[in-house]
């Protein structure tokens, strides 16, 4: 089983699905385009409390406080429709010491995480992945963050001490810098491996 928790390039690339904060496009975050909420409605919808909450455990953002109250102070003028235009305004919120990468990089990627549920789908996933494999099948996961890699992690650390599977990587696999030259998004992932024991 290979799980790839990566964000499809054509997606990020679609102006029309809202998920990059550097092309403009309608703030929506949909992976399935069948739901009904979109990353627009939590932006103009939600409290400023569960804003910042978001925004600080699905981003790991530490100006998560001031990014939310500048989002709830902007849309009392109106609706926050396109990603160029919250990409704007959470940059208008993080220091210019604090950008090492662009400003709303973690934002966006916090609404992506609400809108889609990820994290609860990646677990309920890794729930049933000893299951679904014959003795010696793996399980393979490449992830993009801290917050899935964690998920992955503490799973097959419950597998092993179960003693249902055994892990393969001692410690996380990273992209090598020529891989990195290749495919500049691969920077970021991480890669975890294991195998179902019995016979």
């Amino acid at each position: 089983m290979l799980f790839d928790l990566g964000v499809a390039s054509q997606q990020i690339e679609d102006p029309e699905r809202g998920f990059s904060f550097s092309i403009d496009g309608p703030l929506e975050m949909q992976m399935d385009r069948r739901q009904a909420r979109t990353a627009a409605d939590i932006v103009n919808r939600e409290p400023e409390k569960r804003l910042v909450e978001i925004i600080r455990d699905y981003g790991e953002e530490r100006y998560a406080r001031r990014i939310a109250r500048r989002i709830v102070e902007r849309r009392q003028r109106g609706r926050i429709r396109r990603a160029l235009e919250l990409a704007s305004i959470v940059a208008e919120a993080v220091p210019r010491r604090e950008r090492r990468i662009h400003p709303a990089t973690r934002t966006f990627q916090a609404l992506r995480i609400e809108v889609n549920d990820e994290l609860r789908s990646l677990q309920e996933a890794m729930d049933q992945a000893p299951g679904c494999l014959r003795p010696g099948g793996r399980v393979v996961v490449i992830s993009f963050h801290s917050l899935e890699d964690r998920i992955v992690k503490q799973a097959f650390k419950r597998f092993a001490a179960s003693g249902e599977m055994k892990i393969l990587t001692r410690r996380v696999a990273r992209p090598t810098e020529d891989e990195v030259k290749g495919n500049p998004r691969s920077r970021s992932a991480r890669l975890r491996a294991a195998e179902k024991e019995g016979s």
